[in-house]
């Protein structure tokens, strides 16, 4: 699963790469299965506060942050002391009117690096018309774009943050299927449309970092160590699952999800909706 030196080398210049394979798409159905199992238990869908941090819900997702066929590419990229600072759920319903507003992350994570990896997994196909990201090449490189909060109602974002001046004529799509993933560093301008299929559209992105980078808003934060060495200890270490719903973890997972929420809304008016 090792990228190819001119993947790398394009992800050093324009600050992507995709697709990357990571399993076979039967395989990526099996973890659709569980994940709608769930949804289904409890109603037919996620809570919002299960959306990000799940892999201290979920042992499959624990298991997908330390899979070798995803942490290889990235340790190509950061090196071989990798922390997973979080997951993020990414599902649009067949027909949603739901987006993702153009960004750059590194605006509101409080992460010092600039030198962090988002892996995009579909566990469903995310094709163009399902509302694949898309990205500005090479806009990691330059100075961070202004931003604005929206909060518009069918934005997938915490505060419907907004890059205010973009040029969508260099944007290039980023479709992937099932068992596909894409990488790009975090300061990449990306977004995505809404799903105009008729069939779900599940992502799940894991954000990768070296251990040397610093939370620099929050007053406490957490990673899970998935690979190597943390000879820095910035941020708490996140326990293992022994199962779904493991109760050490879910507890963990109370104070891991409010300290990201209050990362992402710092120096803003929260919307009450949002919470």
């Amino acid at each position: 699963m090792s990228l190819s030196e001119h993947q790398v080398a394009q992800y050093r210049r324009d600050g992507y790469v995709c697709p990357v394979r990571v399993m076979p798409a039967a395989e990526a159905r099996g973890l659709r299965g569980k994940l709608e199992a769930f949804e289904a238990a409890q109603g037919g869908r996620l809570e919002p506060g299960q959306r990000s941090r799940a892999f201290l819900l979920f042992k499959w997702l624990d298991d997908l942050i330390r899979d070798p066929r995803v942490l290889d590419p990235i340790e190509q990229l950061i090196g071989p002391d990798i922390l997973c600072w979080s997951t993020i759920f990414w599902i649009k319903d067949a027909g949603s009117k739901s987006f993702v507003s153009w960004h750059q992350d590194n605006t509101y994570w409080g992460l010092s690096s600039r030198n962090v990896v988002t892996a995009w997994f579909a566990i469903s196909d995310a094709s163009v018309e399902a509302g694949c990201m898309s990205v500005l090449p090479g806009s990691h490189l330059g100075e961070t774009l202004a931003h604005e909060d929206t909060y518009h109602s069918d934005n997938m974002l915490t505060r419907g943050q907004a890059i205010r001046d973009i040029d969508e004529s260099r944007a290039v799509h980023m479709p992937l299927a099932a068992g596909e993933m894409s990488l790009h560093n975090y300061c990449l301008a990306h977004g995505s449309g809404p799903n105009l299929s008729g069939d779900r559209r599940i992502g799940v992105s894991m954000h990768f970092m070296p251990p040397s980078t610093k939370q620099v808003v929050g007053t406490w934060d957490c990673a899970a160590l998935v690979r190597g060495e943390d000879r820095y200890g910035h941020f708490a270490p996140t326990p293992v699952p022994a199962r779904d719903l493991d109760p050490e973890a879910v507890a963990f997972h109370a104070r891991a999800a409010g300290a990201m929420r209050d990362v992402l809304y710092a120096g803003a008016a929260r919307n009450p909706q949002r919470l």
